[in-house]
C-alpha cells in the first residue's frame, strides 16, 4: 500500500513541474511576446525575462524585435514621360505594435507578403509621377524618401514602422536596353564619321596648302637661279668684251680653238670642207693670217668657181672671208 501512495506521490510531483515549467516563458532582448487566452491577447510582454502564464490555457506568440527586411521583386513602372524600366526595391521595417501587428497580419511572412504590396504600389505611383531621366540620374534619393513616406503610412495599419526603402536598380527593360545601345552605338558611329570626313578635309586642305607653298617656293627658287644665270651670263659676256677689247686676236684665237673644241668631237662630227678654208688659219699659220691658197689651173681650161668656206665663230669680231686672187691662164 505503501509502494502504491510512494509512486502516486511522485506522478503528482512530476505533472506539478510539468504545469509549473508550461506557466512559465522566456523573452529574449530581441524578442517581443503576446500572451494570448483562448486565441484573445491577454498582455503585450516587450522587456526581456522569465514571465507566467495560465498552463493548459494561455499560448505565447513570440515576435522579433530587430529590424526586419521587405524584399520585392523586380517589377516594370511607367514614368511619366511614357518609357518603360524595372525597379528593384528592398525595405527595412520593425515592430512596433504586436497586438494590432497579430491582429492585422497574425504572422511575419504574411505581414511581408502585404508590405512588398504595398512597396511596389508606392514604387508604381512615385515612378508615375517623374520622369526616366531623373529617376536614373538626380531624382533618386527624393524617390526613395516619397516611397519610404507612403509604405510608412500604409506599414502602421499592420503595427510595423518602416524604417528605409531603397531602391537596388532604376533600368530600362532588356529589350529596350538593346534598342538604346545600339542607338548609342549608331550615333557614335556616326560622329566617328563626321570626325573622320573633317580630318580628310583639313587633311586635303593642308596638303593644298603645302602643294601651292612648295610650287610658290620652287617657282620663286627657279626665278632666282634664272637671275642669278642671267647675271653670270652678262658677267661672262662682260668679260669677253672686255678680254676682245684688249686683245682681238688673242681673243679671235681663243674662239677658234673653242669652235675646234666643238665642230671636231670624235663619232659625232662628219665635215666637208677645203683643208684650205679659212677655218682652219690658225693650223695653217699660228699667227691667223694666212689665206686660201688657189688651185692651179690647166692651160686651155678655165678656172674653177672658187667656193667660199665658212668662217671661224666669232661672236664679238667675226672673221672675214679673204677672196683668193683670180688664176691666170
Amino acid at each position: 500500500m505503501g509502494r502504491i501512495f510512494g509512486g502516486l506521490g511522485l506522478v503528482i510531483v512530476i505533472l506539478i513541474a510539468i504545469l509549473a515549467y508550461s506557466g512559465l516563458f522566456i523573452v529574449n532582448q530581441t524578442q517581443q511576446a503576446l500572451v494570448l487566452r483562448f486565441g484573445n491577447p491577454v498582455r503585450v510582454v516587450t522587456d526581456p525575462g522569465i514571465y507566467a502564464k495560465v498552463p493548459l490555457i494561455d499560448n505565447v506568440v513570440m515576435l522579433d524585435k530587430r529590424l526586419l527586411d521587405i524584399d520585392s521583386p523586380p517589377i516594370e513602372v511607367i514614368a511619366r514621360d511614357r518609357k518603360r524600366l524595372v525597379m528593384d526595391a528592398f525595405g527595412r521595417y520593425k515592430i512596433v505594435d504586436p497586438l494590432l501587428f497579430y491582429q492585422a497580419a497574425g504572422s511575419i511572412p504574411v505581414a511581408e507578403s502585404r508590405l512588398a504590396v504595398i512597396l511596389n504600389s508606392a514604387i508604381r505611383g512615385a515612378a508615375g509621377q517623374m520622369d526616366f531621366s531623373a529617376i536614373v540620374r538626380e531624382g533618386r534619393a527624393p524617390l526613395m524618401r516619397q516611397i519610404t513616406e507612403q509604405v510608412q503610412r500604409e506599414g502602421k495599419r499592420l503595427g510595423v514602422d518602416v524604417v528605409d526603402v531603397r531602391i537596388r536598380r532604376a533600368d530600362l527593360p532588356p529589350e529596350n536596353s538593346q534598342a538604346v545601345y545600339q542607338r548609342m552605338q549608331t550615333e557614335r558611329q556616326r560622329e566617328a564619321t563626321d570626325i573622320r570626313a573633317q580630318g580628310e578635309q583639313a587633311a586635303k586642305t593642308i596638303r593644298a596648302q603645302a602643294d601651292r607653298q612648295a610650287t610658290v617656293i620652287v617657282a620663286e627658287a627657279n626665278q632666282r637661279a634664272d637671275e642669278i644665270k642671267g647675271d653670270g651670263d652678262a658677267e661672262r659676256n662682260r668679260i669677253f668684251a672686255a678680254a676682245f677689247e684688249q686683245d682681238p686676236d688673242f681673243f679671235s684665237f681663243y674662239r677658234s680653238m673653242q669652235a675646234y673644241q666643238d665642230g671636231m668631237k670624235s663619232g659625232t662630227t662628219r665635215m666637208v670642207i677645203s683643208p684650205t678654208s679659212p677655218f682652219f688659219r690658225y693650223l695653217t699659220d699660228p699667227s691667223g693670217n694666212a689665206l686660201a691658197v688657189p688651185e692651179r689651173s690647166t692651160p686651155g681650161k678655165p678656172a674653177p668657181a672658187k667656193v667660199s668656206e665658212p668662217a671661224a665663230p666669232a661672236p664679238a669680231a667675226p672673221a672675214v672671208d679673204q677672196a683668193a686672187p683670180a688664176a691666170t691662164p
